[in-house]
């Protein structure tokens, strides 16, 4: 959910590197007592509401390389559409539902790998309900300011007249925003590869 901050001066922006996981994800760099577990490991729980998915994939350089010392963070409404916001006026959110994650990528082969649950449509600014999807915001080394983006879902019939799908002309350009569907023990698998430069670069969003 995207929230009104026209009441505060916009911060400074700075590079996010080297030592962005020192900060955010202590335990991932063997740094331990800050605290137990690193913040955004972990969205669901045995009570949480909804059908259970895996999102994951690859951030990918303009060479077609894997990008290995970045951070990942997703977004989203739990399954009936509703954020875990005080901004969220609509409702009470899924209380056992994180509804953000965070996890920096694989140092091996810059993969990422979130257990959540595939969200409910929201409403656009003016009204209009989007289709189901996933926020997601990228930092790395060399980047200045984090990149947003969005996962939409192959197997869904609302993409066809989601707002902010079709602000975007080019049907290759958004093809890049849809993750392609596949199951793996009977579990949803939804494949979004991150690509920040080159061909079929990701689409990123000014937010």
């Amino acid at each position: 959910m995207v929230q009104h901050l026209d009441y505060l001066k916009e911060s400074a922006s700075q590079t996010a590197g080297p030592y962005v996981h020192i900060g955010t994800n202590p335990n991932w760099v063997e740094i331990t007592g800050v605290w137990k577990a690193d913040l955004g490991l972990v969205l669901v729980g045995p009570e949480t509401k909804g059908e259970r998915i895996l999102l994951e994939g690859t951030l990918i350089d303009g060479a077609g390389s894997p990008v290995r010392d970045a951070l990942v963070e997703i977004w989203q409404a739990d399954a009936q559409g509703l954020h875990n916001s005080p901004a969220e006026t609509r409702g009470a959110a899924d209380p056992a539902f994180a509804g953000w994650g965070r996890q920096p990528v694989s140092e091996t082969d810059g993969s990422y790998r979130f257990e959540t649950i595939r969200p409910g449509r929201v409403p656009y600014p003016d009204g209009r309900m989007q289709a189901p999807h996933i926020s997601v915001w990228i930092v790395a080394r060399g980047i200045n300011i984090g990149l947003h983006t969005r996962v939409y879902f192959e197997d869904e019939a609302a993409n066809e007249a989601d707002p902010l799908l079709l602000r975007i002309p080019e049907p290759h350009r958004r093809r890049t925003l849809i993750a392609r569907r596949s199951e793996r023990d009977g579990l949803p698998v939804f494949r979004f590869d991150i690509r920040l430069q080159g061909d079929d670069e990701t689409v990123f969003l000014d937010m």
